[in-house]
């Protein structure tokens, strides 16, 4: 038996990602020489959702790529066997400010996964991260530059992101596991 909370709602997320982007401006002095890229799934929809807001504050288009991190996870049965099914060539990232989101940042095998991926590609100048909700419970030294909301957790607990564009609603839910 499971119980459930709403962490953040509409509203909510709306002004997390608000502030992540006004963050985003000030740290790298606006988005001069900057790539937004989403680890798929919910990861790109924050990264779409972050450019079309620093494009109604600043006047700019910001490019924003997808990467799928599938073949570079280690928990993967080959993954000597690389995948390139990006939305971005290695010359889109080359010397650029990489800005890559997730939407849960909890262990960190994924955002290295994404590094892994990136680095692949090709040398970027800088990678940041940026995350929705942090959970925390680190298994790498891997910290995000921009954090919607820092949300501890236990172990028996898992924090499931709903975004409209996959799942119809916007909210960040917190499901405890009761025995």
């Amino acid at each position: 038996m499971s119980k459930e909370h709403v962490l953040m709602d509409e509203t909510a997320i709306r002004r997390a990602l608000t502030r992540i982007a006004h963050e985003i401006l000030e740290k790298n002095k606006g988005v001069e020489n900057c790539v937004l890229v989403g680890i798929r799934t919910r990861g790109i929809y924050l990264a779409n959702r972050i450019a079309e807001k620093i494009k109604d504050i600043e006047g700019v288009p910001v490019p924003v790529a997808e990467l799928d991190v599938t073949s570079y996870r280690d928990d993967v049965s080959n993954p000597s066997a690389k995948e390139y099914n990006q939305s971005f060539t290695s010359s889109s990232i080359q010397d650029k400010k990489i800005i890559l989101f997730d939407d849960v940042l909890y262990t960190g095998r994924t955002v290295r996964a994404a590094m892994d991926a990136l680095i692949d590609m090709g040398r970027p100048k800088m990678i940041q991260l940026a995350v929705l909700v942090d959970r925390g419970h680190r298994e790498l030294p891997i910290r995000p530059d921009y954090v919607g909301k820092n949300i501890p957790t236990s172990k028996m607990e898992n924090i499931n992101v709903s975004l409209i564009e996959v799942d119809s609603e916007d909210q960040v839910v917190i499901k405890q596991q009761r025995s």
